[in-house]
């Protein structure tokens, strides 16, 4: 059995990209235009990772306004046309990120598998110079479901040829955690990203650092 993988997938914001400060940017303007009080850097954080209409509907829980059910999807679309028109800072990729995604791509197929939606997932993935990395790009509006379903990862798994025990789920939160293991994967998470709680008690197969200790990390969980 080859030291590697035979596929890589990979989470996004707090993975990658550090996307907090552009999505706490878009919140604000979103907030302001509706006269509600702005959130912090902190509080992002802990909303980040369930996909837009989640974090639309914990930011106005969490200012005290929240929204009924049935206007989240036009406040939702409201947000996202807020965040696209922000330029995305190339400075948002993580330290090592782009050579070792580059290295990597040279004899593996990578796959993107975030909840942020797949047109604002592309339009970033342009931005800061990572769009030709990935075979296959799965948002969260790609399919029905989303993480912490499976359904997105066998979804990617499928259009790279990969089967689950031969495949590495790399992310920063329990959604990653969930859905990898729900789909046969291994997981790698990375421990400086938005994971909501102790990264030691997500139950990922290995923690990582620095992403440029990735290939290390992959390469002991195949030779397990």
């Amino acid at each position: 059995m080859s030291a590697l993988p035979a596929a890589i997938l990979f989470d996004f914001d707090g993975t990658l990209i550090d996307s907090a400060p552009d999505i706490l940017t878009g919140i604000n303007l979103l907030l302001d235009e509706e006269n509600l009080p702005k959130l912090d850097l902190a509080q992002v954080h802990q909303f980040i990772g369930d996909g837009a209409p989640m974090l639309v509907t914990r930011t106005f829980a969490a200012v005290g306004r929240p929204l009924d059910p049935d206007s989240v999807p036009a406040m939702t679309d409201r947000y996202m046309a807020i965040y696209e028109s922000l330029p995305a800072d190339p400075g948002c990729v993580f330290p090592g990120v782009a050579g070792t995604l580059a290295s990597l791509r040279e004899s593996i197929p990578l796959a993107l598998v975030t909840n942020k939606p797949e047109r604002a997932t592309h339009a970033v993935l342009r931005a800061i110079g990572l769009d030709g990395l990935f075979t296959a790009v799965v948002g969260g509006d790609t399919l029905p479901t989303r993480k912490p379903h499976p359904g997105p990862l066998l979804h990617a798994m499928a259009q790279l040829g990969a089967a689950p025990a031969r495949t590495v789920m790399v992310g920063d939160g329990a959604n990653d955690v969930t859905a990898g293991r729900a789909a046969g994967c291994r997981v790698v998470c990375v421990t400086y990203g938005y994971p909501r709680m102790p990264v030691e008690e997500l139950g990922a197969d290995r923690l990582v650092d620095h992403f440029h200790d990735l290939p290390a990390a992959l390469a002991d969980l195949a030779l397990q």
